[in-house]
């Protein structure tokens, strides 16, 4: 199953005036970087995926209708998994995308090879 474009189009509407976003095909889905750091992904399976602060991760889970994304059956802390019933709206969906781009913001410039 591919991603949902519709889903795509509306995330690049909302980072259109970010010039330092790129978009890249992963985990079956489509990852929107920024600063070379994934933000937010239209998954394959239907919604978005958002990285946070994996210290956030917990509370976010129990206080918003996002769930843990769950990788091989491993939780992966740091990295949410939101279902389309929850981003119907620009605002929901904003909602997420600014918590997945601002926590993509903090992390430390990806260091280069020597």
């Amino acid at each position: 199953m591919g991603y949902d474009e519709e889903l795509a189009d509306r995330i690049r509407e909302l980072l259109a005036t970010d010039g330092d976003v790129t978009e890249k095909a992963m985990f079956g889905g489509l990852a929107f970087l920024v600063g070379g750091k994934m933000a937010v992904s239209v998954s394959g399976n239907g919604g978005i995926l958002v990285r946070v602060d994996p210290d956030e991760s917990d509370r976010f889970v129990e206080s918003t209708p996002a769930e843990f994304m769950v990788m091989r059956g491993r939780q992966m802390d740091g990295w949410l998994r939101v279902q389309p019933v929850d981003i119907r709206t620009r605002r929901e969906l904003s909602k997420w995308v600014t918590l997945g781009v601002t926590f993509a913001r903090s992390l430390p410039p990806k260091r280069t090879g020597r």
